[in-house]
């Protein structure tokens, strides 16, 4: 299959463009630079250019039989929830209207899980989930959530069309670039004493969610979303840290950040964006950090067939591809 894949140059595009090379597929890559991607493989033609233009998004692709549109803004230190427009919800809007006028039906579309709510210990969410606070009020969230919206909404005027929506939850693994999700992994490597929020998150290695998405392109129904995160529930930051220094063979000890000076701490970022300095700390970045996150992936697993890969690996991944690309 003939696939336009947009976003290649970030972690979970690496990773997914590596996987549609290996399953034969012909790729086309739109990036905005020529050295953006950074694999050990050849097998795909690049197309320089911003998706954000629409008469380059066309181009591009020509004679294509699908998208995969891995693209996103996903800095936390943007200020303004338009920030983060463009990519996330705007894009979408291009892809649509360019899929209809070149006649392209398959379209496999990356959002985050959280955009769905996040459950509890008890009673994980799955898919039908409604979003909840605080990502609902996340500039991020809130923009992906909108990107969903654009492209569900043509899977339903498009009958005949064939959209997937991927949920994935914190990806871990190689190729991380940036880095982006690393940041967590290096805050923390070989510390001997690092702190940590009292909450959790839906990590998953980002080879399993290149997985889903390459199956994506022929499994699924069109219109559905589906949830891709590890089985083995919510893992705290702090038992994630310790899990870092076993695979890595380092003596660390982590301390639990009580939530209110996690509260302090988000009001100093506060004060400090209102001085227009740029930081990731906010009250409404510091509340997610607070959250445990729970996610059914059974429907997901079932329909798209990917094969988990325990979080041990994918942290040993990440350093790995690393140490050999610093």
């Amino acid at each position: 299959m003939k696939v336009l894949l947009l976003g290649a140059t970030g972690l979970l595009g690496h990773n997914v463009l590596l996987r549609l090379v290996d399953e034969g597929h012909e790729v086309r890559a739109l990036v905005r630079r020529s050295d953006g991607i950074r694999l050990p493989v050849s097998g795909w033609h690049t197309m320089v250019g911003s998706v954000l233009d629409y008469a380059t998004l066309c181009r591009a692709a020509e004679g294509c039989e699908a998208v995969v549109n891995c693209a996103g803004t996903t800095d936390m230190s943007l200020p303004r929830p338009e920030d983060f427009m463009p990519m996330n919800r705007d894009l979408c809007e291009m892809v649509v209207r360019m899929m209809e006028e070149k006649g392209i039906r398959r379209l496999v579309h990356t959002s985050t899980v959280n955009t769905i709510g996040y459950g509890s210990a008890g009673h994980p969410a799955n898919e039908d989930a409604p979003m909840q606070p605080p990502f609902e009020g996340s500039y991020y969230a809130d923009s992906k959530r909108a990107g969903e919206l654009v492209v569900l909404g043509a899977a339903q005027h498009h009958k005949d069309w064939h959209v997937v929506v991927i949920n994935p939850g914190f990806m871990i693994g190689a190729y991380d670039v940036k880095p982006s999700s690393g940041r967590l992994l290096l805050a923390g490597y070989k510390r001997r004493l690092m702190v940590a929020p009292h909450g959790g998150k839906a990590f998953v290695a980002v080879n399993d969610v290149a997985q889903a998405v390459v199956s994506a392109l022929t499994k699924g129904d069109n219109g559905a979303r589906y949830i891709v995160v590890n089985s083995h529930g919510c893992m705290s930051v702090k038992d994630f840290y310790k899990i870092q220094s076993q695979v890595m063979g380092y003596h660390q000890t982590v301390l639990t950040l009580p939530n209110w000076l996690l509260a302090i701490a988000g009001r100093v970022g506060d004060i400090l964006r209102v001085m227009r300095l740029r930081t990731e700390l906010s009250s409404l970045n510091v509340r997610q950090l607070m959250v445990h996150e729970y996610y059914d992936n059974i429907c997901g697993r079932e329909v798209l067939g990917y094969v988990e890969t325990p979080i041990e690996h994918a942290i040993a991944d990440f350093h790995k591809w690393r140490q050999f690309n610093k």
